[in-house]
């Protein structure tokens, strides 16, 4: 006699992907979907313009050049002296001092734009220039530019006026132009005006110029000026404390910094400043009240032996919790 009959689990064979769905895509992850790879970037970033050479020394030369675009961005340049690199900077950086180059020699530049794909440019135009005679020892500093005097074209871009300085030991050979304590453009001995461009919309920017001679003795700074780019079509106002002043003062042994600013209009009462010093955040201001509406002032000692520079700026914290626009840098001598 048969006994029951046993029923057997059905077996049956399912593709997890259709052999079309494999053969479309170049990486597969499973049952639960597919997942393609971006395509790979060979598109080449434009050729860099507006490239110019001049000689900063008898041992240097100062390149410039205008930003290229690229479809996934710039990621750096490339500066090149016939053909063999000798510089590499990050996107921001539009110009760059080649040294260590022989007296009274003729160069040869390039610039070539380099996307995160490692994809190069074109080579721009070339362009010569020739590095100085040996300068005789000459230690004395070019006389500070005078009359500085700017205006804003658009968000992006500004342009500076000043006056000629002078040099006992020969002629002015270029003026670096500074934001706040860095170099951000040359302009030519024989200029005396320049246009500044990479800059960003609706931001304060502290401009000083600083003459430098075939030595490399550079002078001390102009006079600041302030420049507010133009704001973008529909961005906020700048929340960036005004106004700001200081000044140094000794009282016997004791050396403090006084600050002076009118407080940003923010909507709401700012209780709180971070203070910045030479470029780092040194402490935190903080009132127990909203202090009274116009100017405030704040005071603090420093240490270093009197004649050190300072550089201050600082920014509020807004009523939503977040760190607001820097105000403009100041830089003041302490006292002694």
């Amino acid at each position: 006699m048969r006994g029951p009959a046993v029923q057997r689990p059905t077996v049956r064979t399912v593709l997890t992907c259709t052999a079309l769905l494999a053969a479309t895509l170049t990486t597969v992850t499973g049952c639960g979907g597919a997942k393609a790879q971006p395509a790979r970037d060979t598109s080449r970033p434009t050729t860099p313009g507006g490239v110019t050479a001049q000689a900063g020394s008898a041992h240097s030369v100062h390149v410039m050049w205008s930003a290229a675009t690229d479809d996934r961005g710039v990621a750096g340049y490339d500066v090149f002296e016939k053909g063999k690199k000798v510089k590499a900077v990050p996107a921001r950086t539009t110009m760059v001092d080649v040294e260590s180059l022989r007296p009274a020699t003729s160069y040869s530049f390039t610039v070539r734009a380099r996307d995160a794909a490692g994809n190069l440019s074109a080579p721009s135009a070339a362009v010569t220039a020739k590095t100085r005679a040996p300068a005789p020892d000459d230690r004395k500093p070019p006389t500070a530019p005078t009359r500085l005097t700017g205006k804003v074209i658009d968000g992006t871009s500004v342009s500076l006026t000043w006056g000629r300085a002078t040099d006992a030991g020969g002629a002015i050979t270029a003026y670096d132009i500074y934001q706040e304590d860095s170099r951000i453009h040359s302009a030519r001995g024989t200029e005396t005006s320049t246009r500044v461009t990479g800059l960003r919309p609706g931001t304060v920017y502290t401009f000083t110029v600083r003459a430098r001679d075939a030595a490399e003795n550079s002078s001390g700074d102009s006079k600041a000026i302030d420049l507010t780019t133009a704001r973008s079509s529909g961005a906020r106002a700048s929340t960036a404390p005004t106004g700001l002043t200081a000044t140094a003062h000794a009282d016997g042994v004791q050396r403090t910094i006084r600050l002076r600013w009118t407080q940003p209009r923010t909507g709401g009462d700012v209780t709180e400043y971070q203070l910045y010093l030479n470029g780092k955040m040194a402490t935190t201001i903080a009132w127990g009240a909203p202090p009274p509406p116009g100017p405030v002032t704040y005071s603090f000692t420093v240490s270093e032996p009197p004649g050190t520079r300072y550089s201050v700026k600082l920014r509020a914290k807004l009523p939503d919790g977040k760190w607001g626009d820097f105000s403009a840098q100041r830089t003041v001598v302490g006292a002694g």
